[in-house]
């Protein structure tokens, strides 16, 4: 995934970099936008990482998010594209029911 297309995604994609990084904060990251050279001035900021190491796990979140397949949706969320499995109705079924008292 370039970055044009994360910028232009990013409501969708700000999610995964707060879990990659998670002391940045909500508001760091609206204002980040999916820019690409502020993500890292923030990263550098707030981890108090060298310009090269940041540039670096920040393009390394972008080659996770395409080798993954990860495609964006309408909802506002970033999904993997093969989420949905022909057994998750199987699962439902084999649960147990509640022991009786």
């Amino acid at each position: 995934m370039n970055w044009d297309q994360i910028e232009g995604k990013w409501k969708e994609v700000k999610g995964r970099a707060k879990v990659t990084w998670g002391r940045l904060t909500h508001r760091d990251l609206q204002v980040v936008r999916g820019k690409r050279d502020q993500l890292i001035g923030k990263i550098q900021q707030v981890y108090g990482l060298a310009k090269e190491v940041a540039a670096e796990q920040v393009d390394e979140f972008g080659r996770k998010l395409a080798h993954r397949g990860f495609r964006l949706i309408r909802k506002g969320t970033a999904r993997k594209s093969s989420a949905t499995s022909p057994k998750s109705g199987a699962r439902s079924a084999k649960r147990k029911a509640p022991a009786k008292r």
